[in-house]
């Protein structure tokens, strides 16, 4: 990165240096983005391979359902969250906008609204558990509606950062895009500018050196 007082990019007087720094500003801040949403993108999926684990084990009857319990409702749908985290991993390599948005929008229908759904589903068997004591479901001894409850927490967390650092990171983008576009017209301003006084001054010294030799200088 080039400083005033240090070397100076090629072709260039050093006066594009705030522009510079504001993009590698910019550049920085994508990259911590990125890796955000990418480690919550991991853990995701971790949660979403133990719920298909658990599908094909209930339907598969792998184990007893004594051991195992079938899935809820929910879970189905949920299934489907794999897709916005598809759309958020395509858009990274090339800073795809409308990639990043689908990611945002199918997130609050594949991702959101099924764990508000099961939130639902499963009161009142968390009600039962918590009066009376008794779990109708159970994961390998444990209650099945406290293992999902305590997986809809961390997967409300992990949605709701995700959707965080993506609303940042597409603010992002959209101002580097803007401050390129305006640069790349004051590029092309200031390079017409250049023209047309080269233009003009080509065209007085020909009208001088013409008016000199007319009066036999």
């Amino acid at each position: 990165m080039a400083s005033r007082a240090g070397p100076r990019a090629a072709g260039t007087d050093g006066s594009d240096y705030r522009h510079r720094e504001r993009v590698a500003s910019h550049y920085q801040m994508s990259v911590t983005f990125k890796t955000e949403i990418k480690r919550l993108i991991y853990i995701h999926i971790g949660l979403w391979l133990l719920l298909a684990a658990q599908m094909c084990v209930g339907h598969l009857k792998l184990l007893s359902y004594d051991q195992v319990a079938m899935p809820y409702q929910w879970e189905y749908p949920y299934l489907l969250s794999i897709v916005p985290s598809g759309f958020g991993l395509l858009s990274f390599p090339r800073n795809n906008i409308s990639y990043l948005v689908l990611s945002m929008i199918s997130t609050g229908l594949f991702s959101i609204a099924p764990l508000i759904y099961g939130t639902m589903e499963m009161f009142p068997a968390a009600q039962q558990l918590y009066l009376h004591g008794k779990a109708y479901r159970v994961i390998f001894g444990i209650s099945a509606v406290a293992i999902m409850y305590l997986v809809l927490v961390v997967a409300v967390q992990v949605h709701a950062w995700q959707l965080y650092y993506s609303k940042k990171l597409l603010d992002s983008w959209f101002t580097s895009t803007q401050r390129e576009e305006a640069q790349m017209k004051l590029d092309t301003w200031t390079m017409g500018c250049n023209w047309g006084q080269a233009w003009g001054w080509g065209r007085g010294e020909g009208r001088l050196g013409l008016k000199w030799r007319r009066v036999g200088v």
